[in-house]
C-alpha cells in the first residue's frame, strides 16, 4: 500500500465496501505478511476478496487456478466493474482465441494486470509458462 493507505481505505477504494465481512481483514493481513494462510469460508463467505484485494494492492500479478470457465469470466468481469484498468485482470483458459491469449499474455508482461485466472490444464501447457 502506498502512503497512509489503510487496508479499508484499499477495500472502498477498489470494491467501494467499507467494512470488512467476517475474517477477511485478518486474512488479508495475513497474506500480505507473506505467511501462509489456508483459508475454508463457505459460499457467500468472501472468499474472493481475501486474495483480489491483495494482488491489487501488492506488486506483481496473482495467479488463480479454477477449473471453472465461467467463475473465471464472472471474477474477471467484477473486477473490471471496480476498475478504470480492463487489464487489471483477465483468464487464460481454452476458450479464448489466439489474438485474444496474445493479448492477455501481453498485459501480463507489460505488468498491467493484477489478477490472472487460470484452467489447471493450461499451467502444463508450455507455451503458457
Amino acid at each position: 500500500m502506498t502512503g497512509n493507505m489503510t487496508l479499508t481505505d484499499a477495500l472502498k477504494e477498489h470494491f467501494g465496501f467499507d467494512k470488512f465481512k467476517g475474517n477477511q481483514q485478518a486474512i488479508i493481513e495475513s497474506l500480505i505478511s507473506g505467511r501462509d494462510t489456508f483459508v475454508l469460508m463457505p459460499t457467500g463467505g468472501g472468499k474472493s476478496l481475501c486474495y483480489q484485494l491483495p494482488a491489487l494492492i501488492s506488486e506483481g500479478t496473482a495467479i488463480v487456478v479454477s477449473p471453472l470457465i465461467a467463475l473465471m469470466k464472472n471474477q474477471v468481469d467484477a473486477m473490471r466493474h471496480f476498475s478504470a484498468n480492463d487489464s487489471v485482470a483477465h483468464f487464460l483458459n481454452s476458450s479464448l482465441t489466439r489474438t485474444a491469449i496474445d493479448q492477455v499474455k501481453a498485459d501480463v508482461s507489460a505488468g498491467l494486470t493484477k489478477l490472472l485466472y487460470v484452467e489447471p490444464e493450461s499451467l502444463t501447457i508450455s507455451e503458457n509458462i
